[in-house]
């Protein structure tokens, strides 16, 4: 069941970019370029862009890095014939954090510096369909 927001649609009109602080700048850009088959698109001293998909992924140079002890993460969509090669390439590179336990299917790893990812395979109507099902 939708539930109309009472405020008026803002002006956002999706993720701009999302940048991570990391420790070491060729591996974490190794890491996404396999990993995840991101594009360099950028790079300076102490930084890059990569486009993974449609996101435009910011890595940034940092003396320190602080990875979240709880359950924030990003996810990355994937296509259900990709899955299976992707989620295999991707485990192969990083630890695996979480085991799946939600709609679609998931792998959840963590990049060179700690941050948390997932790869999925669904969407947002997949996810309420299957709560509208478990009722």
């Amino acid at each position: 069941m939708d539930h109309p927001s009472p405020h008026p649609a803002p002006a956002v009109t999706g993720i701009n970019h999302v940048t991570l602080c990391v420790a070491d700048l060729e591996r974490s850009v190794a890491f996404y370029e396999h990993g995840l088959g991101a594009a360099l698109r950028h790079r300076w001293d102490r930084g890059a862009y990569l486009e993974v998909g449609t996101l435009w992924l910011c890595l940034e140079l940092a003396d320190r890095v602080s990875p979240r002890d709880d359950d924030s993460h990003i996810a990355f969509g994937c296509r259900d014939a990709e899955f299976d090669a992707a989620a295999a390439r991707l485990t192969a590179l990083a630890p695996e954090w979480k085991e799946n336990r939600s709609e679609g299917r998931s792998v959840y790893v963590l990049d060179p510096d700690g941050h948390k990812l997932e790869l999925h395979m669904g969407d947002l109507a997949s996810r309420l369909a299957a709560y509208a099902a478990a009722r």
